[in-house]
């Protein structure tokens, strides 16, 4: 749909009072699965982060990178398993893990947004003893429980209204590398930023009443309101650590947790900037 100058003007001025909530206040935004693999949507996303960072919000992008991982594994004909939705990690499989989330994957998204007129770096929990770990159990190997958090270096950034881009490794005190859930890394350094707010973009509309109907969509929960809500079956399966890790974020003091499609061009946009928003919000009051 075309709209005119005049329509265009409205809605930045009806995005006002939304740019002005969350100046120079920290977004932490996770970012993965498909939005990850669809190029337009890959620009669409960088380009809405330049345009937060220069209206003034402060964001930090964590990313996963599960299909390049994948992508890369078939290639080393290494074989890969999944137990409670997390990859089994051995030693040659965490090796690849780390290439290619604090290489490739990283530095694509770091160069994306230097494109698009953006100023990023790229790191990962294993610079600046950002995410020290131990082993989550041991059925998953090299999959790391976060034990201590440092956002030290991500202030830093931070202070220059850069872009800090974080991949989801960690370390230990013998230097080995451990791969981590893309939503617990992102809840744990929203949590230890006290941000304003952490935005984690899904392959879903966000939380349904009836999966099968997006029109049933709940645009606000409470977290009080969970237990019930996992009771009744409608937080169920893979969304349940999801909405956890929310959980934990909010308990820390991040402000809000959203849950956003981000198979949607500009869905970050429409969350944030404007009165109706997109997804389900989550807050602890």
């Amino acid at each position: 749909m075309d709209i005119n100058n005049a329509q265009k003007a409205e809605i930045i001025a009806h995005a006002l009072p939304h740019i002005q909530k969350y100046r120079k206040k920290i977004v932490v935004v996770k970012y993965g699965g498909n939005a990850m693999v669809n190029d337009e949507l890959k620009e669409a996303v960088m380009r809405d982060l330049v345009l937060l960072t220069t209206v003034g919000i402060k964001v930090v992008l964590v990313h996963g990178g599960g299909p390049d991982i994948n992508k890369t594994l078939d290639k080393m004909n290494i074989k890969s398993s999944f137990v409670d939705g997390l990859r089994v990690t051995d030693k040659e499989t965490v090796d690849v893990v780390q290439m290619v989330l604090a290489g490739k994957v990283n530095k694509d998204l770091t160069c994306q947004i230097g494109n698009f007129g953006g100023h990023a770096i790229g790191l990962s929990g294993m610079d600046g003893n950002m995410l020290k770990c131990k082993p989550l159990d041991d059925t998953h190997g090299y999959v790391g429980e976060i034990t201590q958090v440092n956002m030290d270096a991500v202030t830093e950034i931070l202070a220059y209204n850069w872009i800090p881009v974080i991949s989801t490794i960690g370390y230990d005190e013998k230097g080995n590398c451990y791969n981590i859930n893309a939503d617990t890394a992102a809840a744990a350094i929203a949590g230890a930023l006290k941000a304003e707010a952490l935005v984690s973009m899904t392959d879903i509309v966000g939380l349904l009443r009836d999966k099968n109907d997006e029109s049933t969509l709940i645009h606000k929960v409470f977290i009080f309101e969970t237990p019930a809500l996992i009771a009744q079956g409608i937080i169920s399966g893979g969304m349940i650590p999801k909405i956890d890790s929310m959980t934990q974020a909010l308990r820390q003091g991040v402000k809000k947790a959203f849950i956003i499609d981000g198979r949607v061009p500009h869905s970050i946009l429409m969350e944030l900037l404007t009165d109706e928003g997109m997804g389900t919000m989550f807050k602890s009051r």
